[in-house]
Order: C-alpha cells, then structure tokens, then sequence
C-alpha cells in the first residue's frame, strides 16, 4: 500500500488485494482514517497493520471458502483464529511479529464493535504468542565514541563525511532514533539547548543538546553544497534528496568492520549505548524514560538489566573470590 502524503487520508487497500465483501471493505477504509485521524498512529504501524488485516482476511476467504462480510467476520470463532495463527507459524513469522499481527486484529475488532456493527469476544480472547525477552545490546562507551569519531573520515567526499558523522553523533548524544534524526528540518537548526523531537505517535519531547553535538551538524551545513530550504529536510544524500536511514545503516556496516565491533552495532545500539552510559552514570530512570519517549517506563527498565549485567561482570572479573 502506498504511503499517502502529508496531511491526506490512507487509502484503503485496493479491491483486488483485500480479500472482502463491499461493507466490510468500507469498515477497513474507516479504520485506517481513525487510525490516522484520530489515533495518530505512524505511517508505518498503519502500513503494517493493514497489512496484518489483509493477510488475515485472504486466509479467512479461503479456509471459509468465500469472501468474508462483518457478519461472517463477527461470527469467527477460537478455532479460525488459532488456526491463522498456525498458519502464520508454518509460514516462519516470529514471536513478536505474530503479536503485533494479533493487535491488528484486536484493534480492527474493537473498532467494529465501536461503530455499532457487533462484538467477536474470540478475537479479543486469542492469546498472543510470548515474545523472547530481549535486553538491549549497547556499545562501550569507548567504541560508541570511536564509532562517531571514525564516521568523519570514512567518506571521500568531505562534506557526506561530516554529515555521516552529525547523524550519528545525534543518535548517540540525544538517543534519537533513525527516523528522529532524519526527520529534523534545516528550521531546527541551530539548536541552541534544548531540541524538540517528533516520536512515535507524533508524541513531543524535549532533548537536550551538547554544544559539541551543534557544532557537528554546523560543520556539515558549512560544507554542504545544495542549498537546504527551511521547511526542508536538515540531513540529505549525494544527489541532494532525503537522506535515506539505508544510507546511515551502510555506514555502520563500514565502521564495524573498520573498528572491530560486532554486529549488534547498529544504529540504534547508539541509541541503547546513550540510555545504558546515563544509566551507569547514575542517570534517573524516569529522566532517562522521557528523553527516549518511551510511553511505558517498563520499556526504560530493560536498561537496568544491561547495567546490572555489566556489574556482574565487572565483579566477575575484578573480585578474587569470583576468580576462585
């Protein structure tokens, strides 16, 4: 489905893709606009959940043997849900994959109930596959510094060398995320003290800025050679358009294989590797929870694990009776 512009409503899926009988093909039209609207969910979560939508509606069509309505969708029960989902485990889909696809699910049904249309309590009652608990993987400090260092050298080009190496000093001083940085306007710039970040969700937040972390992204706009309108995108690629997050990915392949890091430095490891060394520092949670954007400070604590573990660690090394 292609991403709609600035300002315009998602279109639904086309006809001959979603697998669904005329009203209820309207009721996904009318969830995608709330969803944007109302909700205002990122381009990419309604990407994806209707995407989820429609590949649970193609499944249902041909293990029902015709195209379903609201009624049909109303009157699934437990075992056509579970065996979508063993569908989707056959098919190779993760744990965490099938769960966003069962949210999609959740919220569409909700929304028909919503609108009047009627309840399915087994869709709201199908239990989402366990996801792997998965704790962040930051870089040293050292090699997060190293890593912004190195990325002002790579490029022949001076002035993509300069800017590779604001992006990722972004990404490590403020924690912002690819599409945070890459969404900054020349207007933003100069940033004083303070920075205003878009997140997910359009949530804003303030972040503050290192007058190191200015004075990078200056160095790039004094060699940048194409002219970059206020209204603009701050960071662009070699032939002067938006620069794309492949691009900055790219360059932390290179640097990985020019600083011997392994293949969890990543881009966002940067962003991991800023909220891990605040912690350590003796950073507070909650402060740390609203510079991330996080909504939820639960997905803030995973930090205190990696710190934790890195205690351990530490111990593990350095105490004589641990070597013993």
């Amino acid at each position: 489905m292609a991403a709609p512009g600035p300002g315009l409503t998602p279109a639904p899926p086309p006809p001959a893709l979603l697998a669904a009988a005329p009203d209820l093909a309207r009721a996904v039209a009318d969830w995608l606009r709330h969803l944007r609207a109302e909700r205002r969910a990122a381009e990419h979560t309604i990407d994806g959940y209707a995407r989820d939508l429609r590949q649970f509606l193609a499944f249902i069509a041909e293990h029902r043997g015709e195209v379903p309505d609201i009624a049909a969708l109303l009157a699934l029960g437990p075992r056509d849900f579970r065996a979508f989902q063993a569908r989707r485990r056959g098919e190779g889909i993760g744990p965490a994959s099938a769960a966003r696809g069962l949210s999609a699910l959740r919220h569409f049904f909700r929304h028909l109930d919503r609108q009047g249309h009627g309840q399915n309590a087994a869709a709201l009652a199908v239990k989402a596959p366990k996801r792997p608990h998965g704790v962040p993987r930051p870089l040293t400090a050292a090699a997060a510094l190293a890593t912004v260092d190195e990325a002002g050298s790579l490029a022949a080009e001076p002035w993509i060398a300069a800017r590779d190496e604001a992006v990722l000093a972004l990404l490590y001083g403020c924690g912002l995320r690819i599409s945070e940085a890459l969404g900054l306007k020349r207007r933003d710039v100069p940033f004083r003290d303070m920075l205003r970040i878009t997140g997910k969700g359009n949530k804003e937040r303030l972040v503050p800025v290192l007058p190191a972390l200015g004075a990078s992204v200056e160095r790039y706009l004094a060699l940048c050679p194409y002219p970059l309108p206020a209204a603009g995108p701050l960071f662009v690629g070699a032939k002067g358009g938006p620069l794309s997050p492949r691009i900055v990915q790219r360059c932390m392949e290179t640097l990985r294989g020019a600083l011997g890091l392994s293949a969890d430095a990543t881009p966002h490891a940067l962003r991991h590797s800023f909220a891990t060394h605040l912690l350590g520092a003796g950073g507070d949670l909650r402060t740390i929870q609203e510079l991330l954007g996080h909504a939820s400070l639960s997905t803030t604590q995973r930090y205190t694990e990696v710190d934790t573990a890195r205690l351990l660690a530490a111990y593990a090394d350095a105490h004589p009776r641990a070597r013993g």
